[in-house]
Order: structure tokens, then C-alpha cells, then sequence
């Protein structure tokens, strides 16, 4: 049997951290198995759901390096992939339901099923449809419908039944059918309900494992139940946990950004938000934490797919992307770096190829000390601004010590002398530096590093003198002389 698996989101907003991981399982179930994986819209819900919020979803998944292989944009046999380009399947199936006495209409109003729902609550029982208008008669449809009353299709639930889901995940979850009540499978409307579309759709588009988030595990009942009815074959499910905080609790905007895009505006990797939502409920075991994609393909497994909560902790992600920047090519930093230089105020228009290859430099050398590619404008204002004054007393105390003049005016003379400056003429250099005016070590670079970056600490003076270059180096080296 071949896999087949698909990711099937609500276009209602942008693609979010649970929907995205759930996707992610979908793909590497696939991939691993050599299968399929597919995408579609399930866009019933016509006040919330839009083309734009499809887009984002889309181009979310695409940025993920999610490729799918059936679905939406894509084509297939099983077109079309959006469910309300299919309402007359699902039309057409709940007749069948109807016609065979496993549905029936129910007239009841909002009113009437709250007052229900009330009741039961105040006898501590779960809220459930009781079955009012199971066995209406004609006349008395006839006579609703004469009222105005627009009917909903309910879904006829066996009574005394036990239905048991042989969860990949969770093991053997049973229900009480008794205690699920008559569901409804198509809206007054006749726009089908989720439960219903969801299992039509996975069994036209032969389905073999639902691999879905566990808050859709009550819901899974309902759907062997329509399987049942239809006399179709189930396919194997798998309910993966939920995403928490890192406080243990539902996870929010206070636990970090929660939707894909967002991460994508500040400038994180997708190759290492991958690695990171794979091993949101995932572990191949071992104490490995940084998987390329082709590596967590090779490894996946439903086997090993936890039960527990996964939590979502901001700091493990930063440290993951931090070392994928830090392995990333310096070129391809360079442009993403580009939009926040600008939008910072560092960079104007085009950037040409000479201005590119300087702030290739830059960004080398700034990309040592950031999470994610945002924070680059918090750590480059050193090569961008004229003068950089000492940024606390610390620093400025530096460079009252009686040996400054000395070590400036050495470095001054020796840095007109060279004939280029690369890393290793400036190491060069500094040593000449300490030869010449007979101190070493941390009093000569502290103050030369204050007075070219306004810090006590940061990145070498071998690298960013280079990109500094003669003249600006010059210039803040006689500055702090003075």
C-alpha cells in the first residue's frame, strides 16, 4: 500500500506554529515512505475564510520547503481541492445518508438546542443532541417547514455502541456512543459541517493515515461512524500532541511569535524552524539536536511520535537558528540582511556589487553574535556610523591611561604604512604594535577596540579593521588620541 497523507487547513488566518508542525509530520511520514503528500482547503467556513489567508497558508509551506504532490495549484486526479468547489459530492452523500435512514433532518432552533445544552449541564452531563427530531413524522416536517424552519442534516449515532480508534500514537481509545448525541453532517445552508467533508474528502483522495493534532482525537468517532455508514474503508490515524508554552501552558503570543510568517519577517532560517518543529513531539532518540531535512526524512517515525505535550521553548529556537546562521553562507546572510539595514536606516537604494562585497564583510562578521537575521542592525552601526563614541564609563575610562597617546599614535603610523590591510597584515601589525612601544596584550587592543567600536568587547580587531578600512580606522584612532 502506498502512503498517502495530506495537510488540509482552514484559509481563516495566517499558517500557525501547531499547523505548520502538523504538516511537517504529514511531509516526512510521506517522504520516508516514498508516498504522497497532499494539500487542501477546507474553506466551508465562509465568513472567516479568504483567498489571502489560502495565500499565506500556501506560501508558508513553500518557504518551509514543503513541496506537495497533490492538491491545491498543484492539480490531481481528485481535483477539485478546495471544499467548496466540491458541494455537490458532499450534496449528494448525505441524500445517500438520508436515504438510507442513517440521517435525518432536524428543525430544532438555537433556542431549543441551548435550553438542551443547559439542562444537561446542570444534570452534570456532557452536552449532546438527545434526538428531538429523530422520528418525526412527515406531517409534522411538513408542518415545521411551513413554519419557515430551515432543517440541518443530523447524522443518526447507534445507540448502546462502542466505537474504538486504534490511535498510531495513543494506542486504543474507546467511545461511549451514548454519549456523543446525533451530530449535525450538513449546515441549514447546505454547506457540509467538518466531521462529515473531511471524511468524504479523505476517502476520494485515498487517504491511508490521518496524522493530525490530538484536539481533533473526539472528533474522530464521528468520522469512523460516516465511514461505517458509507461502507467505507478507514484509513490508520495518528494524533500528535499538543504545543504548550514553556510555562506549561496553552501556548500563546507571550510564549513567542505563533504564526510561520512572522518568523519568516525576522529573518529565521526556515531549514532551522524545520529542525525545530520536528522535534516539537518528535525524537529519533540520542542526544542530537540539529537535523538536516534530508536526516529527519531518513529518520521519521510515527513510533516515535510522543504521546506528552511538546513544549515550545523561544530560547532552544534562537540557539537552533543562531547555529544554523553561523553555518549558513555569508552571500546568502548578506541579502537577507539587506531589508533590515534598510529599514534601520544603514542602507540606501541599490546596493551595488562593491557595496555588496563590503557588507558581505559586515555581515560575516556581525552574524556571530545574533539569534535570527533582525538582530543584525543591533550589532552594525560600528561600520556604518562616522564616529562611534565610548558607549559607558568603562570604556571611556580606557582611554584616560596614560600609555593611549603611545599606542594610537603607533597604530596610526604603522596602519599608513601598510601597504593593504587583510586579517593577517593587521595581526601583523598589532605585534609591531607591541615590539615598538613595549606593551602587550589588553593595553594595546582594549583602547585601540574602544576607539574604533565604542566597546570593550566584540569582534576582533584582525576582522573589523579590514572592513573598516585606512581612512575611517585613521580617523577614530586620532579622534580618541587627542
Amino acid at each position: 500500500m502506498s502512503v498517502r497523507v495530506r495537510f488540509a487547513p482552514s484559509p481563516t488566518g495566517p499558517l500557525h506554529i501547531g499547523g505548520a508542525r502538523s504538516a511537517l509530520f504529514n511531509w516526512l511520514f510521506a517522504r520516508h515512505h516514498g508516498g504522497q503528500f497532499v494539500v487542501r482547503i477546507e474553506d466551508t467556513d465562509l465568513e472567516r475564510s479568504s483567498r489571502e489567508s489560502e495565500e499565506n497558508i500556501l506560501n508558508a509551506l513553500r518557504w518551509l520547503g514543503m513541496d506537495w504532490d497533490e492538491g491545491i495549484e498543484v492539480g490531481g486526479p481528485n481535483a477539485p481541492y478546495r471544499q467548496t468547489e466540491r458541494l455537490e459530492i458532499y450534496r449528494g452523500l448525505a441524500r445517500k445518508l438520508l436515504e438510507q435512514g442513517h440521517a435525518y433532518p432536524c428543525y430544532c432552533s438555537e433556542e431549543d438546542l441551548a435550553a438542551e445544552r443547559e439542562m444537561l449541564m446542570a444534570k452534570g452531563e456532557l452536552p449532546r443532541y438527545l434526538g428531538r427530531c429523530r422520528e418525526l413524522c412527515p406531517e409534522d416536517r411538513a408542518k415545521l417547514e411551513a413554519e419557515g424552519r430551515r432543517p440541518v442534516l443530523r447524522f443518526r449515532v447507534p445507540e448502546n455502541k462502542i466505537v474504538t480508534v486504534n490511535d498510531r500514537v495513543r494506542g486504543q481509545v474507546e467511545f461511549d456512543c451514548n454519549g456523543i448525541g446525533d451530530f449535525i453532517i450538513m449546515k441549514s445552508d447546505n454547506i457540509p459541517t467538518y466531521n462529515f467533508a473531511v471524511v468524504v474528502d479523505d476517502h476520494h483522495m485515498e487517504i491511508t493515515h490521518v496524522v493530525r493534532a490530538e484536539e481533533h482525537l473526539s472528533n474522530t468517532p464521528r468520522q469512523l461512524l460516516i465511514y461505517e455508514a458509507l461502507g467505507w474503508k478507514t484509513p490508520e490515524f495518528a494524533h500528535i500532541s499538543l504545543i504548550l508554552g514553556k510555562d506549561r501552558s496553552k501556548m500563546s503570543k507571550r510564549h513567542g511569535a505563533t504564526s510561520i510568517e512572522q518568523y519568516q519577517q525576522l529573518g529565521y532560517l526556515p531549514e532551522a524552524l524545520v529542525n525545530f518543529l520536528g522535534l516539537l513531539g518528535w525524537s529519533p532518540g540520542g542526544e542530537e539536536e540539529i537535523f538536516t531535512t534530508q536526516q529527519m526524512i531518513e529518520l521519521f517515525s510515527l513510533d516515535k511520535v510522543s504521546k506528552s505535550p511538546a513544549v515550545f521553548d523561544l530560547d532552544k529556537l534562537n540557539w537552533l537558528n543562531g547555529n544554523y546562521i553561523r553555518q549558513c553562507p555569508v552571500d546568502r546572510l548578506a541579502q537577507m540582511a539587506i531589508p533590515y539595514l534598510k529599514e534601520a536606516g544603514y542602507l540606501q537604494g541599490e546596493v551595488g556589487p562593491e557595496k555588496l562585497e563590503w557588507l558581505t564583510q559586515v555581515v560575516a562578521i556581525a552574524s556571530k553574535y545574533i539569534s535570527y537575521m533582525q538582530e543584525i542592525t543591533q550589532h552594525v552601526d560600528i561600520f556604518f556610523k562616522d564616529q562611534v563614541p565610548p558607549v559607558d564609563e568603562e570604556a571611556k575610562q580606557v582611554l584616560t591611561e596614560e600609555h593611549i597617546p603611545l599606542v594610537m599614535n603607533t597604530t596610526i603610523k604603522l596602519v599608513e604604512e601598510a601597504e593593504e590591510l587583510t586579517e593577517a597584515s593587521v595581526k601583523a601589525l598589532l605585534k609591531a604594535v607591541g615590539k615598538q612601544t613595549g606593551l602587550k596584550g589588553k593595553m594595546i587592543f582594549m583602547p585601540v577596540r574602544v576607539a574604533l567600536t565604542g566597546r570593550i568587547h566584540g569582534p576582533e580587531l584582525h576582522q573589523i579593521i579590514p572592513v573598516f578600512g585606512k581612512e575611517r580606522t585613521i580617523a577614530r584612532l586620532r579622534a580618541s588620541s587627542r
